[in-house]
């Protein structure tokens, strides 16, 4: 079992490529995924960005404020959270007395790499005005010292709704932060953290990209740096992309974000095309940490209830109280 002391693996150079695994045994695993979550009473919650035969087992597949509602709202005794470290803490505060478990341990991210708590406390300590506001992609224990989580999703809803007589403090995704800050006008001190998959398009590379298919409008996620955002048509969460692409009347999109999501944008839009953003280094951009994550390993997980995520309780309380405030204002 895990605690929130043991955080997952992030260097970037242990990964190796995952190996092809045959249609038939894909079939055989997909087929025993489904009778454990009957025998289970389980449900499999999985991000945007998960590996395609993933997302096909899965009972829900969304985006971080999708994941966190689901989760919230669950009545299943066992939670398997196909996503990253960070998200399936997230389902365990909501539900502390449920098992939850994730396919690999390991399945880190860099964003909440780059906003160790104790730093975060330490920094809070310089101004007691603060209000902390704490993009998703984080640490149980940075949740624990926020007043407020939100993501790409519902962050200029949140921001809009922090107190006026308080001076933000967003953490840990300094982009998405700058975004934000562009659409509400409030001024904010940002976190030094990024994404290292988002932070990979360039402004050249994107420009190369949008004068290769000139009709082809661009959606860009805000993790994305300013100079990519400022050339993109939409800016939006992974769950608004999807909305995008299904009313614009363009036949091709580009898409500036993990290429996990390209596979369910094709399953909602079935009659367009959509084109992966190419960085200076390839044609497409994968998470991978979310990678990590295999269908062999959702498949065994499953049968052993491990990994599981365990957190202290004063962590689980401290950290449910601003995960509650942002599913209340993301509701109204």
């Amino acid at each position: 079992m895990m605690d929130v002391s043991e955080a997952p693996a992030t260097s970037l150079d242990r990964f190796e490529l995952r190996k092809p695994v045959p249609p038939a045994k894909l079939d055989q695993l997909s087929r025993e995924i489904l009778l454990l979550k009957k025998k289970l009473n389980a449900v499999v919650l999985a991000h945007n960005y998960q590996v395609a035969e993933i997302q096909d087992v899965a009972d829900y597949v969304g985006d971080s404020l999708g994941l966190s509602q689901q989760a919230a709202r669950t009545n299943a005794e066992v939670i398997v959270f196909c996503g990253v470290h960070f998200m399936a803490e997230t389902a365990k505060i909501l539900n502390p007395g449920k098992i939850v478990v994730l396919p690999d341990k390991d399945a880190g991210c860099s964003l909440e790499e780059s906003c160790p708590a104790p730093k975060l406390k330490a920094f809070q300590a310089t101004n007691p005005n603060f209000y902390t506001i704490a993009y998703i992609n984080c640490s149980a224990a940075v949740k624990a010292l926020s007043d407020v989580i939100c993501t790409s999703g519902n962050a200029v809803k949140i921001v809009n709704a922090s107190p006026a007589n308080r001076d933000l403090l967003f953490v840990p995704d300094e982009n998405l932060g700058s975004w934000v800050m562009e659409q509400t006008g409030r001024p904010m001190t940002l976190w030094k953290g990024n994404c290292y998959v988002h932070v990979e398009w360039t402004h050249a590379s994107i420009s190369r990209i949008r004068r290769q298919f000139p009709g082809a409008p661009l959606v860009a996620h805000p993790e994305c740096t300013k100079a990519v955002r400022m050339l993109a048509d939409e800016v939006c969460s992974t769950e608004k992309m999807v909305d995008y692409c299904r009313t614009t009347p363009a036949r091709q999109i580009i898409i500036a974000t993990e290429a996990g999501m390209l596979h369910r944008l094709q399953r909602e839009c079935p009659t367009k095309e959509f084109i992966p953003a190419p960085t200076d280094n390839c044609r497409c951009n994968e998470c991978r940490f979310m990678k990590l994550n295999t269908l062999e390993k959702l498949h065994d997980c499953m049968k052993r209830l491990a990994p599981r995520v365990e957190l202290p309780e004063d962590i689980l309380q401290s950290a449910r109280q601003p995960i509650e405030r942002m599913l209340e204002i993301s509701a109204r």
